[in-house]
């Protein structure tokens, strides 16, 4: 199957549109002096691909490795770190600039706040990032997963001290299983979408992922690299876009990047909405059964549609095996470029960067030249997970799983 795009006619100016203030410059400094203070915390590699970029015909390409993030392959624990620790931080009436996580998980904070179980949905990385910052703040955590997960991951999760379970449903509702245990048992949810009524923990957790882009600013910077010219960005429901757009948005503003949205067709609820072009999020039902098990979400994140909805320049349906090209093209670079080992939602975006610039298609061709992608472009994407499923990564990268559409990719 071919991608699908929608191009934002009706784009913003930044600060024209959805308020960027929950993502300014202040409150995203906040979130990353909070992960400084863990003694895991250090800025993941921003990896320059030269061979590739010029393979491809651009300029130069950046991508952000988060498989190195706190030991736990994923992106994740940025969010759920930083919700969590602010959670707290609001029972103890403290700001989260006056807390540390040495001070959260003492003996004095726990038997002023007791035991807390914080609770949440996930095919993986999220509950596994939200078990790693329980554990570490001395709390508990029980996780759904939905159905299809690999039991790697149910693992992983386990080992982090969690009590975990692969339900027989889809993710967004073990999102509504989580919330319903969540009443009954007096526990947090720590989920990163929002909903009437449940804002503030998808706000920050928004605020916790804009850490890599604070960091990937200042390494590109380090490079003599101004900014980029394009950013491409994975969405399941949109809170990792969200996030890193509107903190891009907030911080650059007329020098924003030209910033793409990508989706795995089988779980589009974002490009849907654009589609569908009311202004209004709209959700996608069904199995969801991509291969992008992190993008797998079917109901956008209320906060993070409006910053998409007003300040993206596209969004794109992809099919699966551009999650596999991208995952084999950055496990056997060019010759000169550095291996980076990404997860089928970690390379997607790389997959449809290759596509854009390589295939000759009608559609193809006009969404490279409505984004102006061509040799001064400088492009930024993030692999926003290492091989967490080693079982998918090994099918893609050595068994060569979905080669028979890749070969196709030049058929309209």
């Amino acid at each position: 199957m071919p991608i699908d795009f929608v191009v934002n006619s009706n784009r913003k100016e930044p600060g024209t549109g959805a308020d960027l203030a929950i993502l300014s410059r202040k409150e995203t400094e906040n979130a990353r002096s909070y992960h400084r203070k863990f003694a895991e915390y250090a800025p993941t590699p921003l990896v320059s691909l030269p061979h590739l970029a010029d393979y491809l015909g651009i300029g130069k390409l950046f991508v952000k490795d988060e498989s190195h993030r706190f030991g736990l392959n994923a992106f994740k624990v940025l969010g759920a770190s930083y919700a969590i620790g602010r959670y707290l931080a609001t029972l103890l009436d403290k700001d989260i600039t006056e807390v540390s996580p040495d001070e959260l998980r003492s003996n004095e904070v726990r038997r002023q706040l007791g035991d807390i179980t914080f609770t949440t949905a996930t095919d993986g990385n999220h509950g596994r990032a939200v078990a790693w910052a329980a554990q570490q703040l001395g709390q508990k955590a029980v996780i759904y997963m939905p159905k299809g997960t690999d039991p790697v991951r149910l693992e992983n999760i386990r080992a982090l001290g969690a009590k975990a379970t692969i339900t027989d449903l889809n993710y967004d509702d073990a999102v509504r299983l989580s919330e319903k245990m969540a009443k009954e048992h007096g526990w947090v949810i720590i989920q990163d979408t929002a909903w009437n009524g449940y804002e503030d923990i998808p706000t920050w957790i928004m605020q916790g992922y804009a850490t890599l882009a604070v960091e990937a600013l200042e390494q590109l910077r380090a490079t003599g690299t101004d900014t980029p010219t394009h950013v491409f960005l994975q969405a399941g429901v949109g809170s990792f876009a969200g996030g890193v757009l509107g903190f891009l948005a907030a911080s650059l503003q007329q020098k924003m990047p030209i910033v793409t949205i990508v989706e795995p067709e089988k779980a589009n609820c974002i490009y849907k909405s654009a589609q569908i072009g009311d202004g209004k999020p709209h959700a996608v039902t069904g199995a969801l059964d991509t291969l992008m098990a992190g993008l797998a979400c079917g109901e956008p994140n209320t906060i993070s549609w409006e910053l998409l909805r007003d300040y993206a320049a596209a969004f794109v349906s992809c099919p699966d095996y551009l999650a596999a090209t991208g995952m084999r093209v950055l496990a056997t670079p060019l010759k000169g470029d550095p291996v980076i080992i990404s997860g089928e939602s970690g390379a997607v975006t790389t997959g449809l960067l290759h596509l854009l610039m390589e295939a000759e298609t009608e559609k193809t061709v006009q969404l490279r030249n409505q984004l102006g992608l061509d040799r001064n472009s400088v492009v930024l994407l993030v692999s926003t997970e290492g091989n967490t499923s080693p079982r998918a990564f090994r099918d893609a990268v050595w068994y060569g799983e979905y080669n028979d559409q890749e070969k196709n990719r030049n058929k309209k």
